[in-house]
């Protein structure tokens, strides 16, 4: 059996599940700044639609404000729900995070479906003692 790499104590998983809970709000309701704002201000995310990964809170901020905008006018609201967390330390401090992540689409009026089931694997560092995501790498689990 492989060995189990060493996990997070349960404080700092906490606050990582609560980090989650919080970002996923503000995208999810369209707070489209302030979901940037919980990456560094370089951070990336490589998420599967994209060749390349974008870079930095402004460009973050256009992305998520761009897929509010074309959820609002396709009469959608998708909600992302993070599960089978598991956090990680590393000797630089950082945390690395992995869950899988399901994301249901509601149209209005309609019934919620699920829409994509995907993993997500980010870098979380502390600035200013705040948890913010440095990398993240989104896949789809229907996709190779």
């Amino acid at each position: 059996m492989a060995g189990q790499a060493p996990t997070a104590p349960a404080d700092v998983y906490a606050e990582v599940q609560h980090f989650y809970a919080r970002q996923m709000r503000y995208l999810d309701s369209g707070e489209a700044e302030t979901w940037a704002g919980t990456f560094t201000a370089d951070g990336s995310f490589k998420p599967p639609s994209l060749p390349e990964p974008v870079r930095g809170r402004p460009a973050l901020t256009e992305g998520a404000r761009q897929a509010a905008a074309g959820l609002a006018a396709e009469g959608q609201t998708h909600r992302h729900w993070v599960g089978m967390l598991t956090v990680t330390p590393a000797d630089d401090g950082s945390l690395t995070a992995e869950s899988q992540v399901s994301i249901i689409a509601v149209a209005q009026g309609g019934p919620a479906r699920l829409h994509l089931v995907c993993t997500c694997r980010d870098v979380l560092v502390r600035e200013a003692g705040e948890l913010l995501v440095r990398d993240r790498v989104v896949t789809r689990d229907d996709r190779p």
